[in-house]
Protein backbone atom coordinates (compact mmCIF):
# COMPACT_ATOMS: atom_id res chain seq x y z
CA UNK A 1 0.00 0.00 0.00
CA UNK A 2 1.37 3.56 -0.72
CA UNK A 3 0.30 7.11 0.38
CA UNK A 4 1.66 9.83 -1.31
CA UNK A 5 3.81 7.63 -3.42
CA UNK A 6 5.64 6.16 -0.45
CA UNK A 7 4.84 2.32 0.86
CA UNK A 8 3.10 2.75 3.87
CA UNK A 9 5.96 1.01 5.81
CA UNK A 10 7.96 4.10 5.57
CA UNK A 11 5.10 5.67 7.19
CA UNK A 12 5.67 3.02 10.16
CA UNK A 13 9.23 3.31 10.39
CA UNK A 14 9.44 6.90 10.97
CA UNK A 15 6.31 6.69 13.44
CA UNK A 16 8.06 4.33 15.51
CA UNK A 17 11.53 6.42 14.80
CA UNK A 18 9.49 9.43 16.51
CA UNK A 19 8.52 7.20 19.48
CA UNK A 20 11.43 6.64 20.50
CA UNK A 21 12.28 10.16 20.21
CA UNK A 22 9.87 11.25 22.08
CA UNK A 23 10.53 9.07 24.95
CA UNK A 24 14.54 9.89 24.85
CA UNK A 25 12.80 13.82 25.63
CA UNK A 26 11.18 13.47 28.99
CA UNK A 27 14.82 12.47 30.10
CA UNK A 28 16.46 15.24 28.04
CA UNK A 29 13.92 17.90 28.76
CA UNK A 30 14.45 17.23 32.69
CA UNK A 31 18.37 17.56 32.34
CA UNK A 32 17.98 20.42 29.93
CA UNK A 33 16.11 22.45 32.24
CA UNK A 34 18.69 22.18 35.12
CA UNK A 35 21.58 22.51 32.54
CA UNK A 36 22.69 19.13 33.04
CA UNK A 37 24.43 16.79 30.44
CA UNK A 38 21.92 15.01 28.80
CA UNK A 39 24.21 12.38 27.32
CA UNK A 40 25.95 10.94 30.99
CA UNK A 41 25.91 7.91 33.07
CA UNK A 42 22.98 8.45 35.24
CA UNK A 43 21.11 8.08 31.50
CA UNK A 44 22.06 4.38 32.05
CA UNK A 45 22.10 3.60 35.39
CA UNK A 46 19.25 5.66 36.20
CA UNK A 47 16.82 6.39 33.60
CA UNK A 48 16.82 3.38 31.43
CA UNK A 49 16.57 0.57 33.53
CA UNK A 50 13.42 2.34 35.43
CA UNK A 51 11.87 3.88 32.37
CA UNK A 52 8.21 5.08 32.35
CA UNK A 53 6.29 5.79 28.95
CA UNK A 54 5.51 9.58 28.65
CA UNK A 55 2.74 9.67 26.22
CA UNK A 56 2.20 13.45 26.40
CA UNK A 57 5.75 13.30 24.17
CA UNK A 58 6.17 10.10 22.56
CA UNK A 59 3.07 10.29 20.54
CA UNK A 60 2.96 14.24 19.25
CA UNK A 61 6.58 13.45 18.15
CA UNK A 62 5.51 10.79 16.30
CA UNK A 63 3.03 11.95 14.45
CA UNK A 64 4.65 14.62 13.71
CA UNK A 65 7.72 12.44 11.91
CA UNK A 66 4.45 10.98 9.92
CA UNK A 67 2.94 14.14 8.67
CA UNK A 68 6.94 15.31 7.98
CA UNK A 69 7.20 12.48 5.68
CA UNK A 70 4.01 12.70 4.09
CA UNK A 71 4.83 16.34 3.49
CA UNK A 72 8.93 16.50 2.24
CA UNK A 73 9.42 12.64 1.32
CA UNK A 74 12.82 11.07 1.07
CA UNK A 75 14.56 14.52 1.11
CA UNK A 76 17.44 16.68 2.80
CA UNK A 77 14.64 18.72 3.87
CA UNK A 78 12.78 16.25 5.90
CA UNK A 79 16.56 14.88 7.53
CA UNK A 80 16.48 18.36 8.46
CA UNK A 81 13.21 19.12 10.28
CA UNK A 82 13.41 15.74 11.97
CA UNK A 83 16.59 16.45 13.99
CA UNK A 84 15.51 19.80 14.41
CA UNK A 85 11.44 19.00 15.82
CA UNK A 86 12.91 16.90 18.59
CA UNK A 87 14.47 20.36 19.59
CA UNK A 88 11.37 22.74 18.46
CA UNK A 89 9.81 20.89 21.24
CA UNK A 90 12.01 20.16 24.05
CA UNK A 91 12.36 24.87 23.76
CA UNK A 92 8.72 24.62 24.08
CA UNK A 93 8.19 22.12 27.10
CA UNK A 94 11.45 23.98 29.29
CA UNK A 95 9.99 27.55 28.13
CA UNK A 96 6.98 26.92 29.03
CA UNK A 97 7.56 24.82 32.42
CA UNK A 98 10.74 26.97 33.52
CA UNK A 99 10.44 30.28 31.44
CA UNK A 100 13.93 29.36 30.39
CA UNK A 101 15.30 28.60 26.61
CA UNK A 102 19.10 26.86 27.54
CA UNK A 103 21.83 28.06 25.88
CA UNK A 104 22.82 24.42 24.77
CA UNK A 105 19.32 23.73 23.06
CA UNK A 106 19.28 27.13 21.21
CA UNK A 107 23.23 26.80 20.15
CA UNK A 108 22.65 23.01 18.91
CA UNK A 109 19.31 24.18 16.75
CA UNK A 110 21.65 26.97 15.58
CA UNK A 111 24.30 24.40 14.65
CA UNK A 112 22.20 21.95 12.89
CA UNK A 113 20.77 24.69 10.80
CA UNK A 114 23.97 26.07 9.82
CA UNK A 115 25.34 22.73 8.61
CA UNK A 116 22.11 22.21 6.48
CA UNK A 117 22.36 26.00 5.36
CA UNK A 118 26.22 25.23 4.10
CA UNK A 119 24.94 21.56 2.46
CA UNK A 120 21.81 23.43 0.44
CA UNK A 121 24.21 26.57 -0.54
CA UNK A 122 25.83 23.81 -2.16
CA UNK A 123 23.66 23.60 -4.76
CA UNK A 124 21.52 26.63 -4.56
CA UNK A 125 23.34 29.74 -3.55
CA UNK A 126 20.36 31.99 -3.37
CA UNK A 127 19.25 29.59 -1.06
CA UNK A 128 22.09 30.16 1.06
CA UNK A 129 22.04 34.13 1.12
CA UNK A 130 18.31 33.66 1.92
CA UNK A 131 18.88 31.48 4.79
CA UNK A 132 21.69 34.01 5.91
CA UNK A 133 19.36 37.13 5.83
CA UNK A 134 17.04 34.65 8.09
CA UNK A 135 19.82 34.56 10.55
CA UNK A 136 20.11 38.41 10.57
CA UNK A 137 16.61 39.31 10.47
CA UNK A 138 15.20 36.67 12.97
CA UNK A 139 18.21 37.79 15.65
CA UNK A 140 18.59 41.10 14.89
CA UNK A 141 14.84 42.20 15.27
CA UNK A 142 13.98 40.19 18.27
CA UNK A 143 17.72 41.91 19.45
CA UNK A 144 15.73 45.11 19.19
CA UNK A 145 13.05 44.02 20.48
CA UNK A 146 14.36 43.31 23.54
CA UNK A 147 16.76 46.45 24.04
CA UNK A 148 14.04 49.06 22.82
CA UNK A 149 11.85 47.06 25.39
CA UNK A 150 14.08 46.94 28.31
CA UNK A 151 14.96 50.61 28.00
CA UNK A 152 11.03 51.82 27.69
CA UNK A 153 9.69 49.50 30.26
CA UNK A 154 12.49 49.27 32.56
CA UNK A 155 12.65 45.34 32.37
CA UNK A 156 13.48 42.46 29.86
CA UNK A 157 10.10 42.60 27.36
CA UNK A 158 11.67 39.59 26.16
CA UNK A 159 14.04 37.08 26.80
CA UNK A 160 17.41 36.68 25.28
CA UNK A 161 16.59 33.19 24.99
CA UNK A 162 14.16 34.15 22.60
CA UNK A 163 16.81 36.12 20.28
CA UNK A 164 18.85 33.05 20.52
CA UNK A 165 16.36 30.67 19.28
CA UNK A 166 15.17 33.51 16.71
CA UNK A 167 19.02 33.69 15.17
CA UNK A 168 18.76 29.78 14.84
CA UNK A 169 15.13 29.90 13.33
CA UNK A 170 15.77 32.41 10.74
CA UNK A 171 19.04 30.35 9.63
CA UNK A 172 16.75 27.11 9.30
CA UNK A 173 13.79 29.06 7.90
CA UNK A 174 14.98 31.72 5.39
CA UNK A 175 14.10 35.26 5.42
CA UNK A 176 10.06 35.09 4.32
CA UNK A 177 9.19 32.22 6.45
CA UNK A 178 11.10 33.67 9.47
CA UNK A 179 9.12 37.22 8.81
CA UNK A 180 5.95 35.47 8.80
CA UNK A 181 7.34 33.19 11.66
CA UNK A 182 7.87 36.25 13.42
CA UNK A 183 4.33 37.66 12.82
CA UNK A 184 2.37 34.90 13.62
CA UNK A 185 4.38 34.18 16.83
CA UNK A 186 3.43 37.62 17.77
CA UNK A 187 -0.18 37.56 16.71
CA UNK A 188 -0.41 34.24 18.66
CA UNK A 189 1.35 35.70 21.89
CA UNK A 190 -1.04 38.68 21.72
CA UNK A 191 -4.24 36.56 21.63
CA UNK A 192 -3.71 34.45 23.83
CA UNK A 193 -1.77 36.28 26.76
CA UNK A 194 -5.08 38.59 26.27
CA UNK A 195 -6.99 35.48 26.94
CA UNK A 196 -5.18 34.60 30.06
CA UNK A 197 -5.18 37.71 31.69
CA UNK A 198 -9.16 38.30 30.64
CA UNK A 199 -9.56 35.27 32.51
CA UNK A 200 -7.32 35.87 35.43
CA UNK A 201 -5.16 32.65 34.40
CA UNK A 202 -2.67 35.22 34.43
CA UNK A 203 -1.97 38.54 36.06
CA UNK A 204 -0.46 42.09 34.43
CA UNK A 205 2.96 41.21 36.29
CA UNK A 206 3.36 37.72 35.26
CA UNK A 207 6.03 36.97 33.21
CA UNK A 208 4.53 34.95 29.77
CA UNK A 209 7.06 32.77 28.44
CA UNK A 210 7.15 33.85 24.56
CA UNK A 211 9.14 30.48 23.53
CA UNK A 212 6.12 28.36 23.16
CA UNK A 213 4.45 31.11 20.36
CA UNK A 214 7.34 31.18 18.44
CA UNK A 215 7.68 27.20 18.60
CA UNK A 216 3.99 26.88 17.34
CA UNK A 217 4.39 29.53 14.78
CA UNK A 218 7.54 27.60 13.45
CA UNK A 219 5.51 23.93 13.19
CA UNK A 220 2.59 26.06 11.06
CA UNK A 221 5.21 27.60 9.37
CA UNK A 222 6.81 23.76 8.41
CA UNK A 223 2.85 22.80 7.43
CA UNK A 224 0.98 25.44 6.03
CA UNK A 225 2.52 26.67 1.89
CA UNK A 226 3.79 29.58 1.62
CA UNK A 227 1.69 31.20 0.08
CA UNK A 228 -1.44 30.04 1.77
CA UNK A 229 0.31 31.32 5.20
CA UNK A 230 1.06 34.94 3.56
CA UNK A 231 -2.54 35.36 2.13
CA UNK A 232 -3.90 34.48 5.71
CA UNK A 233 -1.65 37.19 7.44
CA UNK A 234 -2.49 39.84 4.92
CA UNK A 235 -6.44 38.75 5.21
CA UNK A 236 -5.67 39.02 9.15
CA UNK A 237 -3.79 42.53 9.38
CA UNK A 238 -6.01 44.15 6.54
CA UNK A 239 -8.84 43.02 8.05
CA UNK A 240 -9.86 40.87 5.03
CA UNK A 241 -9.76 43.66 2.59
CA UNK A 242 -6.52 42.41 0.65
CA UNK A 243 -7.80 39.86 -2.30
Amino acid sequence: MYINDMHILRYFFIGLIGLFIGQFLDWANSRLENHEKVICKEFFVEYLPHIKINPKLIYPVAIIYVCLLYKFGMTLQLLEYLILTPMFISVFVIDYRKQIIPNRLSLTIFEVSLVFTFIFGLTNFSLFIDKIYGLLFGGGVFLIITLVGGLIAGKDAMGYGDVKLMTGLGLAFGLINTIMLSVLSFLLGAIISIALLLSKKKKGSEYIPFGPFIIISAIVIIFVPQEIMMMTLLKIFTLGMYK
